[in-house]
């Protein structure tokens, strides 16, 4: 067994049992509904469908990081434990939370002056970021050192390709990314934008297609010209989504249809609540490994 923790955010997106199996610790994000505050827990505190109706209905949601105080309580259960820590956070150019857990560090290194305590800006969000995560998993599986998976991380996370859409502009209104006007017009003519986490970890409009079933198609073809190995991509492939299951299915089988490797390999997880909070209900991601970012 390791000597060191594997440990994420909530926002990963993955569930709790898929965390628990794979041994990947996780501390929770916040969010608030209708004034209500909750755990970003993976539906424990609220079922992640009524998350969404309620979303639908109008109702108001906010998000808030893991503060400095958690993160130090957090991790300070793993070293009192003797354990090192590699702990991967969401990315920077979507949430403050890695600052946080830096600033936890260097608190906790003073007492804990000959453990490691590795931070690390995943540069990733929703399940791209479980994507990550998984792959460290089979690495430590296999024997790795926390240190090779420090220098894994470090090389390899711009590989991670985050490719998504959505159906209702109005969340991406609300949180300041499309104008008001662009919102109601963009609905009207049914404009689904495709967007994608580009090398600083930000999230960047790229195409706007009418249409689900077109933008669908045009989120495939990023990854026909995107994936290791071309149509012979085998690796991990994940989609995430939220309450649009019948966009994330046809979504799988044209991505089955043209890499046959991956059939019956494709993953399917909800958007949880800290990222669906800004996205909205009617969102779908693609998550593979990909060429360096940096060339896209």
């Amino acid at each position: 067994m390791a000597d060191y923790v594997l440990s994420c955010c909530s926002t990963a997106d993955l569930t709790k049992e898929h965390f628990e199996k794979r041994n990947i610790k996780y501390t929770c994000f916040h969010f608030e509904i209708d004034g209500e505050q909750y755990m970003d827990d993976l539906g424990e505190s609220m079922d992640i469908h009524e998350f969404y109706g309620r979303m639908a209905k109008g109702s108001m949601t906010k998000t808030s990081q893991v503060n400095v105080n958690e993160f130090v309580t957090y991790f300070d259960e793993f070293l009192k434990e003797g354990k090192d820590i590699i702990h991967l956070s969401l990315s920077s150019g979507i949430s403050g939370a890695v600052n946080s857990a830096m600033i936890a560090r260097d608190d906790l290194q003073e007492k804990y002056p000959d453990r490691k305590i590795y931070v690390i800006d995943s540069l990733a969000a929703s399940s791209g970021f479980g994507l990550l995560m998984d792959i460290l998993a089979d690495m430590r599986d296999e024997g790795k050192t926390i240190d090779e998976l420090k220098e894994y991380v470090e090389k390899n996370r711009l590989y991670i390709h985050h490719w998504f859409f959505t159906t209702n502009l109005t969340y991406l209104v609300r949180g300041g990314r499309v104008s008001r006007t662009a919102g109601f017009v963009g609905n009207l003519l049914n404009i689904c934008p495709l967007l994608n986490v580009n090398d600083e970890g930000k999230l960047i409009p790229r195409e706007k297609i009418r249409t689900p079933k077109k933008v669908i198609k045009a989120a495939v073809e990023k990854m026909k010209q995107h994936a290791l190995n071309g149509a012979d991509y085998d690796g991990k492939c994940y989609i995430s989504q939220s309450d649009c299951m019948e966009y994330a299915k046809a979504e799988a089988a044209l991505i089955e249809e043209a890499f046959p490797k991956l059939k019956g390999k494709i993953e399917i997880y909800d958007i949880g609540t800290t990222i669906g909070s800004h996205t909205g209900p009617g969102t779908v991601a693609l998550f593979f490994v990909g060429h360096d970012k940096r060339t896209v």
